[in-house]
């Protein structure tokens, strides 16, 4: 059986906070509440939960019983990416979605000395301006295309203090897309097409590294299989590998536009 969340109580936080699926939907509960129609969380059977954010659908602890009537709840829905514990199930009952592997690679602090971490940390913009950002995104997430509803998003994320955006020499970005009792996620990694091949990505990313580990934080971030020699160059360490799901026709889907805004390099 599959139900809607109407009361804050029905959502088990202790449960939620064990895992970074789990501590990814507590986030956007955070962020907006019960009282969204674009952000709806479900019970699904005895202990499941089901987040749905925009054309995104997270769920977690699915009891593989309950896939028949996920199935059908995730074809009404019609998202652009499931990201699930039952995919390999999933798949069976949804042909129209192709799997894609990820991995899950936590940040590691570099070897760089103290001047470095200085110089890097003097080109850090800690509040910069969201169009620019936006701008950067673009180059690097090709179906992110409408501003606005990344600027609400974002922003609002940003006001209430679950995410927290950085660039870095103006030309690469990265967001904490949530710090939930000191773990990290890290998304939305993207340079201008002028400064690739400068190391600015790298140089970023292993300063982050090191400024979150200074701060007792433990931090990961996914990436697909076509950027993972890049963050093993890096030396971030692959901790976990899945696969999630994304729709094989996306011109049908008018939100695909927030593709990508859940921390996916």
């Amino acid at each position: 059986m599959i139900r809607k969340i109407t009361d804050p109580e029905e959502l088990d936080v202790s449960l939620l906070c064990q895992s970074w699926r789990g501590r990814n939907i507590y986030a956007y509960y955070k962020a907006y509440g019960l009282d969204y129609d674009f952000c709806e969380f479900y019970q699904v059977g005895a202990a499941g939960i089901l987040l749905r954010f925009n054309s995104t659908v997270l769920t977690m602890n699915t009891d593989p019983g309950e896939i028949a009537d996920l199935a059908l709840l995730l074809r009404m829905m019609q998202p652009f990416r499931i990201e699930s514990d039952l995919v390999g199930e999933l798949c069976e009952f949804l042909p129209e979605y192709m799997p894609l592997h990820r991995t899950t690679f936590q940040l590691q602090p570099g070897e760089e000395n103290l001047l470095q971490a200085q110089e890097a940390e003097a080109c850090i913009d800690f509040n910069p301006d969201l169009e620019q950002v936006y701008q950067i995104l673009q180059a690097g997430f090709p179906h992110l295309q409408d501003y606005a509803l990344w600027l609400t998003d974002t922003s609002h994320r940003c006001r209430h203090g679950i995410s927290h955006v950085l660039t870095y020499k103006n030309s690469t970005t990265a967001s904490m897309l949530f710090d939930i009792e000191n773990h990290v996620l890290i998304g939305q990694v993207a340079t201008r097409p002028e400064a690739r091949g400068l190391g600015h990505a790298r140089m970023f990313l292993r300063w982050l590294a090191g400024w979150l580990a200074q701060l007792d934080k433990t931090a990961v971030l996914y990436a697909l299989d076509i950027r993972r020699s890049f963050y093993q160059e890096i030396g971030f360490v692959p901790v976990a590998e899945e696969f999630v799901l994304e729709h094989c026709e996306p011109e049908k889907n008018n939100t695909i536009i927030m593709k990508g805004l859940l921390g996916n390099a």
